[in-house]
């Protein structure tokens, strides 16, 4: 898109895409979703993992602070498990009845004259839940989900389109074959330091891990310097901005380090910035639901 200025000279805008995370971002915190996944991870890993309830708040947030997400610390520390029986029982048993269509964001977003991609860490059968209760399925170009940044059956990007899960094509998911080897005690190793110890990797490729976000931006083929990236996460904002990307933090008015704008709510997005609409063009939506073949705090 061009637009001519004051002065008759063509201008081209600053951004080619728009790229949101989802939950907590298109929708408010006060949804309940957040809360209930955080529950359904606590009780996957008791009834699940059998570890010791007692255990679960210190390891989730230990997890958590360092592996991105708590799944994708289970698996650093040692577990082994399914990827699709977690997120069905992490995301399957969500209020999903609590998001209800915004149709206030939907004429937003489609006012938007740019490419608009969604970048979550959770899993596709959710994000294609939640956009569908919001009723924005349309309003994508393509999701970035947990299928697109853990491909079972290669472990680094390819150069071959036909091998990316981007854009409709073909993913069947599994767990990773078991190690063998033992838990690593975590809150011990934390509780008691020990020079001689380091944290073992995850697998999982998950933000805010630059790993996970220079994945999305070659998979989707973004330009970070030309794209716009909105989160509710301080530490995916940050990220984002390390890797070249203009950043918006949604949640708070409140700007951080990193943060080149922060909305109170998404819904502010025209107002706190006004020059995504210059040289305003109305695009429709894009045909059909988008295509969930391309990860929540999960």
């Amino acid at each position: 898109m061009e637009f001519e200025n004051n002065f008759g000279q063509i201008q081209t805008p600053k951004y080619d895409c728009l790229l949101f995370d989802l939950d907590d971002t298109l929708y408010p915190l006060s949804s309940g979703l957040a809360i209930a996944c955080r529950k359904n991870i606590e009780d996957y890993m008791v009834e699940k993992l059998g570890i010791d309830e007692s255990k679960i708040a210190d390891l989730c947030n230990l997890l958590y602070k360092n592996y991105g997400t708590t799944m994708a610390g289970l698996r650093a520390i040692g577990y082994d498990f399914d990827y699709n029986e977690y997120h069905s029982y992490v995301h399957g048993r969500l209020p999903y009845e609590n998001l209800k269509p915004d149709p206030v964001l939907r004429t937003l977003l489609l006012s938007l004259p740019f490419r608009k991609v969604i970048f979550t860490n959770a899993d596709k059968v959710h994000a294609a839940k939640a956009l569908s209760r919001l009723g924005l399925e349309d309003c994508f170009e393509g999701i970035i989900c947990f299928e697109t940044l853990n491909p079972i059956h290669k472990t680094a990007v390819s150069d071959d389109e036909d091998d990316i899960e981007f854009l409709g094509h073909r993913l069947n998911s599994s767990t990773s074959t078991s190690n063998g080897s033992e838990i690593f005690d975590i809150i011990g190793h934390f509780s008691q330091p020990n020079i001689g110890s380091v944290l073992p990797k995850t697998p999982i490729v998950c933000k805010p891990t630059e790993a996970a976000i220079e994945r999305a931006l070659k998979i989707a083929n973004i330009n970070p310097q030309r794209a716009l990236f909105f989160e509710d996460s301080v530490r995916n904002i940050q990220a984002g901005k390390c890797l070249g990307l203009h950043t918006v933090l949604v949640g708070t008015s409140q700007r951080i380090k990193g943060a080149d704008y922060a909305l109170e709510s998404i819904h502010n997005i025209r107002e706190a910035i006004p020059e995504l609409w210059e040289g305003e063009k109305v695009e429709p939506g894009y045909a059909g639901k988008v295509a969930v073949e391309a990860s929540v705090t999960a």
